[in-house]
This record gives C-alpha cells, sequence and structure tokens, in this order.
C-alpha cells in the first residue's frame, strides 16, 4: 500500500541561503570572480560568485556561459561607466534582496539594473520610484487643497467684514438722520417747537 506524498517546504530556507552566500562573500571565501569597476577615475574591486551573478544577473550569466577559457582560479570582469557605490548596492542586492540607498539615486540603481540585465533590481526600482511619485502627487493635492480652503476662508471673512460694515453704516444712519429739518437748530425762528406750550391769544379790549 502506497502512501500519500507530503510536502516538505522550509519557508526560511532561501533567507538563510542568501544570508550565508552573503557573509562567504564578505569574508572571501569560494569566490571565483573579481568584477572591477571605474568610473572617473575611481576604481575598485568586488569578490562574489558566479552562481549568485548567473542566477541574478542575465548580463553575467551570459559572460560566464560564453567564456572560453580561465585565467586563473579567478575570472577577472572589467566593467567601465558603473560607479562603485552603485555596483556596490547591487552586489549588496542580489546577496540579500535589500539594499538601501539615497531617493537621489533611485534612478541610478535602475540603470544599472538595466545595464546588468537584473529584473529583480528593475521591477524592486519601478515599485519605488511609483510609490515616490505617489507621495509627491498626494503632497501637491494636499498643498493645493489647503490654498483652496484658505482662499476660501479669506473670501468669507472679507464678505462678513463686509456686510457687519454695512449693518453698522445702517445703524449709524438710524441714530444720526441727515434731515437737517429734523434738528430743532435749524428751524426757523416764528415756528413752534411742538414741545413748547402754545400762547393764549389776548383777550379784546
Amino acid at each position: 500500500m502506497e502512501s500519500n506524498a507530503v510536502l516538505l517546504e522550509s519557508k526560511s530556507s532561501p533567507i538563510n541561503l542568501l544570508n550565508e552566500m552573503h557573509q562567504q562573500r564578505l569574508l572571501g571565501h569560494l569566490c571565483d570572480v573579481t568584477v572591477s569597476v571605474e568610473y572617473q577615475g575611481v576604481r575598485a574591486e568586488f569578490v562574489a560568485h558566479k552562481a549568485v551573478l548567473a542566477a541574478t544577473s542575465k548580463f553575467f550569466k551570459e559572460m560566464f556561459l560564453n567564456e572560453k577559457g580561465m585565467d586563473g582560479p579567478r575570472t577577472n570582469v572589467f566593467l567601465n561607466e558603473v560607479q562603485v557605490a552603485d555596483f556596490a548596492s547591487f552586489l549588496e542586492f542580489v546577496y540579500t534582496a535589500k539594499v538601501e540607498v539615497e531617493e537621489d539615486r533611485v534612478q541610478r540603481m535602475l540603470e544599472i539594473a538595466e545595464k546588468l540585465k537584473c529584473l529583480d533590481l528593475s521591477e524592486t526600482c519601478f515599485q519605488l520610484k511609483k510609490q515616490m511619485l505617489e507621495s509627491v502627487l498626494l503632497e501637491l493635492q494636499n498643498f493645493s487643497e489647503s490654498q483652496n480652503s484658505e482662499e476660501e476662508s479669506a473670501t468669507q471673512s472679507s464678505i462678513l467684514l463686509e456686510s457687519k460694515a454695512a449693518a453698522v453704516a445702517e445703524v449709524d444712519q438710524a441714530d444720526c438722520p441727515l434731515d437737517p429739518l429734523d434738528f430743532p437748530a435749524d428751524r426757523p425762528s416764528n415756528e413752534r417747537s411742538p414741545e413748547m406750550p402754545a400762547t393764549k391769544p389776548k383777550e379784546r379790549m
């Protein structure tokens, strides 16, 4: 009687494998390729493993599969027009699946990913650039909305002030009439004031 097949799968094994390969590279153990990069007179050398570079970069895969002879115990690769800091970040990414860079270097990391044909790094850079763009657009939208709300508040305040001014003017007009005939001082002297009692006519002699 045959037993059912079961799946043995480790969630941590890929991470552990990457971490171990990263430690081996940092220590220089079992490395079989040296990558020399140079940019504007700045040059540096990096040791790595062909298998890791070939698995993460089609550029290195094609190079290693098509090489005819070995230069020695370790293959030498020369890269021009690649900045030292960018290739160091590239190596850290392919060995750990993550790397921290400044925002203004994201575009350069995308360029080196395209140059070395590293699909994972390209997709990661595209996603990050998309998030950065969305963040900028959201900030602009919030700024625009705040500006509009401030303008509306200013307009409402102006309308309110004008209304108050008009109301005060009406009250002043009601308390202080402008008709000169309403002022007692301006009346002719022969007219009697309504408050003064009428004088009795003299009796006939």
